[in-house]
């Protein structure tokens, strides 16, 4: 919002008058002149800390929604910005970051699993328990087809190379590390992350 120099002159007189006015006594009018002022619209808004899901320096966000999420007043994203308190960005945003709402709001958004079947040209909307399922076949059939036991020499070493995971940086140090380990023991050594790119 922009603030022209008279409004900011008559804002700081109105002020000025009524810390005056509550200091010599006359505290009502102090509450009469707040009452009157316009109320910052994120006041009645659930505000829920995240990270920005663009890149891999995992900037703290403040994202405000209104609704409760009852059939009445479904939620709604209404505002993002930078968190002050995160250590990482310290409530600044690049520009990405900072566009993040018409990133919630865009109607190219992907929401839900899609799925391309052979032969089609168009994808189509499945549940979360078909695309996991899927993706669980594809790996394993992957996996029993191209898995190294032993290597020319005969050392052992449990190798399966014809398929990679792409790790999240936006994650707690204890979830990477689970994410690794699950990898790992799978056999996989194509595993690389997002802070490396």
């Amino acid at each position: 919002m922009a603030v022209s120099r008279r409004q900011f002159m008559k804002v700081s007189a109105a002020g000025l008058a009524a810390s005056s006015v509550g200091a010599l006594g006359f505290g009502g009018a102090g509450d009469a002149l707040a009452a009157g002022v316009r109320p910052y619209k994120l006041e009645r808004a659930t505000e829920t800390r995240n990270t920005c899901p663009y890149c891999s320096v995992s900037c703290g966000v403040l994202i405000y929604s209104m609704g409760d999420g009852s059939k009445n007043a479904k939620s709604s994203v209404i505002h993002i910005e930078g968190d002050p308190d995160n250590p990482v960005n310290r409530g600044t945003l690049c520009p990405r970051g900072a566009a993040a709402l018409d990133f919630v709001k865009s109607p190219q958004r992907l929401k839900y699993p899609m799925h391309r079947k052979p032969g089609s040209d168009k994808f189509e909307r499945v549940t979360w328990d078909f695309a996991m399922d899927r993706i669980a076949t594809l790996m394993k059939e992957d996996r029993d087809k191209n898995f190294i036991a032993k290597n020319r020499d005969g050392v052992t070493v449990n190798r399966w190379t014809s398929t990679g995971f792409f790790g999240t940086s936006a994650q707690t140090n204890e979830a990477g590390y689970l994410v690794y380990k699950v990898i790992r023991a799978t056999g996989l050594l194509p595993l690389e992350n997002q802070a490396r790119i």
